[in-house]
């Protein structure tokens, strides 16, 4: 549909005077051509304007407004290269602060002074090359993460996408890091004496890492440990007797970085003691978003649409997978996050189901169309 045309049906079902028509369509136009058009999962050819317009249409005249107040101011949008950004920011923020702070307390100095020692440098690219990078989904795009970090910093061979890998391909990842360290002239075990475990986005921080127990017991599920165990599988240790533990997000909730710093302290004290342990742990992120980001009860623009989120809603949506959230109605998204957020690549879950869901609206119930159709990873 012509963007124009779209534009003009916007204007009728909103019921427009013409100021307010200019108003808005020219914000609409620049946003879209900006960001939304952009989304992954629209169907060739179709843009943002008319699935907005097709969207509002499910909503009566009376609640309309608000559907389309929250649209329009409380929608946040994460596009392809605002997530790169922070892809490319991750090796000078997060992981070589780390590499100088490691090596610097080793010899007992301020990080800065490191650069002043060729010795020292040299045992920064020991560390770095002892640093393992796992991602946790595609989403964690560490293809762009090593394309950003060529010539030398970070090798193909310590950059894995799949946190859960066979035995054939734990060892020869200990084989390639045995050959690089000689290289360096390194006379120390082959082992990897950090992991990061990388991901793109968490909401909740349960599908890293949840107790499903009972009083009677823990029960710990997650990729947590699943890559544990896989770890566990080598009869010859890839990592160091005390290697430590990064688990990070490009982007990440307040929420769900509370959960994952008390998860996994609690799940480490508890642990079968077959799994291989981490002597420390750390959670880092690209951006946390702020804890007024989900839609919640008290702002004046979440007053109007936290009772659409029950009316228009279809309990089809829900699945054992969504369950696993602590909530069965996912009006208000998985775990009841309440986000605003859409992502370029997929619409998270932990959103607003009526910015994602989809349903046929069989046997009376609602209909729901999404704004940004959604990817399921689980049915």
């Amino acid at each position: 549909m012509n963007n124009e045309v779209a534009l003009e049906l916007l204007a009728k079902v909103m019921d427009w005077q013409l100021d307010k028509a200019v108003d808005e369509m020219r914000w609409w136009k620049l946003i879209s051509a900006v960001k939304y058009d952009g989304y992954r999962d629209f169907l060739a050819g179709a843009r943002f304007l008319e699935s907005l317009v097709g969207w509002l249409l499910q909503f009566s005249e009376e609640d309309r407004e608000a559907a389309y107040k929250f649209a329009r101011h409380r929608l946040v949008y994460v596009s392809a290269l605002e997530r790169e950004r922070l892809i490319q920011a991750m090796y000078p923020r997060t992981v070589y602060p780390r590499l100088l702070k490691a090596v610097a307390n080793k010899a007992q100095i301020p990080p800065w002074k490191v650069h002043k020692s060729g010795e020292l440098m040299k045992q920064v690219r020991i560390a770095r090359r002892r640093t393992l990078f796992l991602g946790l989904s595609d989403g964690a795009r560490l293809d762009s993460f090593r394309h950003a970090n060529v010539g030398g910093r970070i090798s193909n061979e310590q950059v894995v996408m799949g946190a859960q890998l066979d035995k054939r391909k734990w060892a020869d990842l200990k084989k390639d890091l045995t050959r690089d360290l000689q290289h360096l002239g390194a006379d120390i075990e082959p082992t990897f004496d950090c992991i990061y475990l990388v991901d793109d986005f968490s909401a909740s921080g349960t599908s890293f890492l949840r107790n499903e127990g009972s009083d009677e017991g823990a029960d710990w599920k997650g990729k947590l440990p699943r890559f544990l165990e896989s770890l566990g599988f080598n009869e010859d240790p890839i990592q160091a007797d005390n290697w430590r533990l990064i688990v990070h997000h490009l982007m990440i909730t307040d929420k769900a970085c509370k959960h994952l710093q008390d998860s996994i302290q609690e799940f480490m004290a508890c642990a079968d003691e077959c799994l291989p342990r981490f002597s420390d742990y750390e959670v880092t992120y690209g951006h946390k978003f702020s804890e007024r980001l989900p839609v919640q009860e008290g702002c004046p623009l979440d007053e109007e649409v936290i009772p659409l989120t029950d009316d228009y809603y279809d309990n089809a949506i829900e699945t054992p997978a969504t369950r696993k959230g602590g909530v069965d109605h996912l009006g208000m998204g998985y775990a009841a996050c309440g986000l605003p957020l859409v992502l370029d690549h997929n619409t998270p879950n932990n959103s607003l189901a009526m910015l994602w869901a989809e349903s046929a609206g069989k046997n009376g119930s609602h209909q729901m169309r999404p704004l940004f159709r959604r990817r399921q990873r689980h049915e």
